[in-house]
């Protein structure tokens, strides 16, 4: 694992710069009248543990375990992943501004790894989203919420009001969709986390469920 990680994810960092990704943009949409101020991603906002089977493919290489994602409180979560024999992997306090590293197996102990995980759960984990524009089709409703060079689209389905996507992009360019499957407004049964310049692919499935 170490020397995949070393060697798979150091060499597609450095190619990041020529990689070249299409300016993400909607269509078959049309504008939305009456949108909120505000919209939110609750899926992690229960104080109860969110408890989950992970994947994580990188490139051609498999990494699977158990994710426990726990609200510490408005602002914070606490992520701990373990391997399938109990063995922990790695262990952080996040938010939006702030990121700490309470533990990380000393294989997994590179910067790229590190600052990959930190960005992806940093989006996962976000949770309210100021609304500049609204957008309707067949089937969602969707806001756009700027933050400087950054963008997210949020897909909530007409039916039953879920979040069911949000694509983040950065100065234009498509990063990591997000793609949800749920029930209830505070729990995901499943999530599928992909990045659009690295073939990189986390999948969560539910374990356990919030009341």
């Amino acid at each position: 694992m170490p020397r995949f990680l070393r060697q798979s994810l150091a060499y597609s960092f450095l190619l990041i710069g020529i990689i070249s990704c299409k300016s993400y943009q909607l269509t078959d949409v049309k504008p939305l009248s009456g949108s909120p101020q505000t919209v939110e991603n609750l899926y992690f906002s229960s104080n109860q543990d969110y408890v989950y089977k992970c994947q994580m493919d990188i490139y051609k290489n498999h990494i699977s375990g158990i994710l426990i994602i726990k609200k510490i409180n408005e602002t914070t979560h606490r992520v701990a992943m373990t391997s399938d024999f109990g063995n922990k992997l790695i262990d952080f306090e996040i938010s939006d501004q702030n990121f700490k590293l309470n533990y990380v197996l000393p294989d997994l102990d590179k910067k790229i790894v590190v600052n990959f995980l930190r960005n992806d759960f940093q989006q996962l984990l976000k949770r309210e989203y100021q609304v500049n524009d609204g957008f309707e089709n067949n089937k969602d409703r969707i806001y756009l919420s700027r933050v400087h060079n950054k963008s997210y689209y949020l897909f909530f389905d007409k039916e039953n009001g879920l979040l069911k996507q949000i694509i983040y992009t950065k100065n234009r360019k498509e990063k990591i969709d997000f793609t949800f499957e749920a029930k209830k407004h505070i729990f995901a049964d499943s999530l599928n986390l992909q990045h659009k310049d690295f073939k990189i692919n986390i999948k969560l499935f539910q374990i356990t469920e919030t009341e």
